[in-house]
């Protein structure tokens, strides 16, 4: 009777026993439901099933900063603002001398439309040329003086010397145009005023008025000048 009763005590022990490793609610897979998690590495997994693959588990706190919660919960960087110069608002002349032993080659004029300024890029060969950019109430063609006709609400002149714009030859290195159409957010055309005794000019008609701003860039050397819509 002794012995029956000590049996009966012993197997519901080791039922307890077994049951003992789990802390969740069994589901009807089988699967433990709840926070779960890899011994080892304390992470959480997104589905609650086990401890996540590598690939599915959330970031490091240390990565937690402020930004785009992307939907596999990992936390993305914020995007940095566009970088760019801003648009100019100086309407001064712009004037610097220089003085090279052999005037230099006017070989190209080009624009762009940029965000909120347009770009107008004359390239040259050879050394940078002494320049002025200021304001002229028209185009006129250098040496003859003659009005040229274009129509625009302002006018800029780009007036470079020492500076040509043909080779020894007689032979142009500033091709096209006279009058160039460009149609962007204030530059309406630019155009060849000259080339004659060393002094080489180019005109930029706007639509109005604005400020703009004169760089240098170097290889090739080319100026710059940015004007606002």
């Amino acid at each position: 009777m002794n012995r029956s009763r000590a049996a009966l005590v012993i197997i519901p022990l080791a039922l307890l026993t077994g049951c003992g490793g789990s802390t969740g609610q069994a589901d009807p897979a089988g699967r433990t439901t709840g926070i779960t998690g890899s011994p080892s590495s304390g992470v959480a997994s997104d589905a609650g099933t086990g401890s996540a693959p590598p690939d599915a588990q959330d970031p490091p706190a240390a990565q937690d900063s402020p930004g785009a919660r992307t939907p596999q919960g990992r936390t993305s960087a914020p995007q940095a603002p566009p970088t760019g110069p801003e648009p100019p608002t100086s309407t001064a002349a712009v004037r610097v001398e220089r003085h090279p032993d052999e005037p230099p080659l006017v070989t190209g004029v080009r624009f762009a439309e940029h965000g909120g300024y347009d770009r107008v890029v004359i390239d040259f060969r050879g050394d940078l040329p002494g320049y002025t950019v200021d304001w002229v109430p028209e185009l006129v063609q250098d040496g003859s003086g003659e009005p040229i006709d274009v129509e625009g609400g302002a006018y800029l002149q780009v007036t470079m010397l020492p500076a040509n714009a043909h080779t020894e030859s007689g032979t142009p290195t500033l091709t096209g145009g006279p009058i160039l159409q460009a149609g962007l957010g204030n530059v309406r055309s630019v155009v060849k005023t000259g080339d004659f005794e060393a002094v080489v000019g180019v005109g930029i008609v706007l639509e109005r008025r604005a400020g703009f701003r004169v760089t240098e860039q170097k290889q090739p050397n080319r100026l710059v000048i940015d004007v606002a819509h």
